[in-house]
């Protein structure tokens, strides 16, 4: 926080202009909730800077404790958007932020205040840079690892048209594991044009960093950019260290040398994750995301602790403990299941983080199955969007039975558009030899991870439920080596019902429904997305007319298609599959989307009993 005389300045300069933000903004603001694009800033003296930038950490911590958000990163950030705003002239000069952690001090200085200010407007922007908001983002981005890429590709494109504007791209240290990034800098090291890099070294990714390049980070660090082994100098680039990030004018002077370079350069600029709030600066791993919070005292206003997660943390330590030869691989986000610091430590040798670097950690896990070792390899299922190829080439076409645990595939986790994670069953589903398993409870969750590890004979993706029953409605099983052989919880007739993993409870839901109409419906856990029960379709066949799917994904090329195309030209059968529509669906409200697709038993019931009628 800052020093008391400073607050005593800023106070005093607020009560003398007379201008007082009003209560609902939470403060007093007499700059920042008059700043409507990046012009209103570049007259701006150096005390002037100082007082907005403590304006803009005043608005981003009540606006965190109330709505939730990346805490740490935007927190550190603000110096360094203010200085960029303050040199180059957005949306002409064109600055690109990779992941967009850090673009909430972006947003409040280019038209998109309002947000940051006002309770009633908190969800208004997305978390993330999105050119649907305002000109000065030029991608929805979300993911690590792009931002030198992207940009590079705004470089061509202006010395194609033969303009002359900056072009900077924005890269935190923990996004510079990412082979993208690697890839982006080796390009751009030989483009010789006007290229900037901002390197945002604050010595942290999610977690702690991982990997060779960071000791040279430290080292530069150290020695004040001047160790002779440096990355980007031996990929060709030009470079100039910064070492007070958060010192908004020596960020000018740094940014004011190379506007206008005719070479690519990296202004390697260290800061303080979370600087400005005692909690977020001592503790960077647990305030990089935070959701509402009590500022005085740092606690979540709602903890949550899932089940799911915490039962897998316990079967990790328990592997730890005893198989030798079991290995957890996380790529960055320790593990998808959000192990502490102590629960990694506690794993030992037997956890190892690859920084963010999904495709790595894929290709690493069928290395340790051939070398005989049994990896689970967790994290998110967006984030598992990145690794098709590897899945496919290094561990599908080799059979190498390595485990992959998907976190968060439903609709009704992650709803940014840029965190999706409910495209991933067309994608892995259709992978030969991949095992793909949806579980519909905990006990059948934990079942399905004990075998998947000590089986050797298929690679394994699990969709760690979101929902699903609460309590498993038939016995579970313990060996699911009998492929693609799926679990009837009710018999009925004339309708089957067949839920997968997140909608198993719903289609047990749906099926009381129609009881109550006098139907008596067959429900079936089908828990394989990879592959048909074709004994049990076609017994269906005899004493069922309506065949109902239930997939928490989009259905172009998902499981109930599966179904669908089997029975094909049957008569006698029809199918009618339940899902989302293949749209890159934005900030949404789940329950509004599931009742916009059917997704509810009563409506599931209402139609079953329209097709009946008709």
């Amino acid at each position: 926080m800052p020093h008391a005389l400073d607050i005593l300045v800023h106070f005093g300069d607020i009560i003398r202009s007379g201008k007082c933000g009003s209560s609902d903004k939470g403060g007093f603001y007499l700059y920042l909730e008059h700043i409507t694009s990046p012009a209103d800033i570049k007259g701006f003296t150096a005390e002037q800077r100082r007082a907005l930038a403590q304006e803009m950490r005043d608005a981003l911590l009540r606006r965190a404790s109330i709505h939730g958000g990346h805490f740490g990163p935007d927190f550190g950030i603000i110096e360094t958007i203010i200085a960029l705003h303050t040199v180059f002239d957005s949306p002409t000069d064109k600055i690109v932020y990779d992941v967009s952690h850090q673009s909430y001090p972006h947003k409040m200085l280019t038209g998109r205040v309002g947000a940051y200010l006002n309770e009633q407007h908190y969800g208004d922007v997305s978390g993330y840079t999105n050119p649907e908001e305002s000109p000065h983002d030029f991608f929805n981005i979300g993911h690590t690892s792009t931002a030198i890429s992207l940009a590079s590709g705004l470089s061509k494109a202006r010395d194609l048209a033969g303009r002359r504007e900056n072009v900077i791209a924005l890269i935190g240290d923990g996004s510079m594991s990412g082979g993208e990034a690697l890839e982006g800098l080796n390009v751009v090291g030989e483009m010789n044009t006007n290229f900037i890099i901002v390197f945002n070294d604050n010595g942290q990714s999610i977690a702690e960093n991982h990997g060779g390049m960071y000791r040279k980070f430290k080292e530069l660090r150290e020695t004040g950019g001047t160790a002779e082994d440096n990355l980007f100098r031996a990929m060709g680039l030009a470079y100039r260290y910064v070492a007070d990030g958060n010192d908004c004018e020596a960020l000018i002077a740094a940014f004011s040398e190379v506007k206008d370079s005719k070479k690519p350069v990296v202004v390697h600029i260290h800061t303080k994750k979370g600087k400005g709030y005692k909690f977020a600066e001592e503790d960077p791993e647990t305030w990089h995301y935070r959701s509402a919070f009590d500022i005085a005292t740092g606690a979540l206003k709602h903890p949550y602790t899932d089940p799911y997660q915490e039962a897998t943390k316990d079967f990790l330590k328990e592997q730890a403990e005893t198989n030798p030869n079991f290995v957890f691989l996380a790529a960055g986000t320790m593990g998808g299941i959000v192990l502490s610091p102590a629960e990694r430590a506690a794993l030992g040798s037997h956890y190892v983080d690859v920084g963010i670097a999904e495709e790595h950690a894929v290709a690493m896990a069928s290395g340790l199955v051939r070398g005989g070792a049994r990896p689970i390899f967790g994290t998110s299922s967006t984030f598992f969007q990145r690794v098709y190829d590897q899945m496919a080439q290094d561990v599908c076409i080799n059979n190498n039975a390595a485990v992959f645990l998907s976190v968060g595939a439903s609709m009704y986790y992650m709803n940014d558009v840029t965190h999706l994670g409910f495209f991933d069953i067309p994608l892995f589903a259709n992978i030969p030899n991949l095992v793909f398993l949806a579980p519909a409870s905990l006990d059948e969750y934990m079942a399905v991870l004990r075998w998947s590890v000590a089986q050797t004979r298929h690679p394994v993706m699990i969709r760690m439920p979101v929902m699903g029953y609460e309590t498993s409605p038939y016995p579970v099983r313990t060996d699911y080596s009998a492929l693609n052989t799926y679990q009837v919880v009710q018999e009925g007739a004339e309708v089957a019902i067949l839920g997968a993993g997140n909608f198993a409870q719903l289609a047990s839901a749906a099926a009381d429904e129609l009881e109550k109409e006098g139907i008596h419906a067959t429900v079936v856990n089908p828990i394989f997305l990879s592959g048909l029960d074709t004994a049990l379709l076609n017994r269906l066949k005899e004493n069922h007319r309506l065949i109902l799917t239930l997939e928490d994904g989009i259905l172009d090329g998902g499981f109930g298609q599966k179904i669908a195309a089997y029975y094909g030209m049957d008569t006698q059968i029809r199918v009618r599959s339940y899902g989302l529509t293949k749209v890159f669906h934005d900030r949404y409200d789940a329950a509004e989307l599931a009742r916009a697709h059917h997704l509810t038993a009563a409506q599931i019931a209402a139609d079953t009993l329209t097709a009946w009628k008709g």
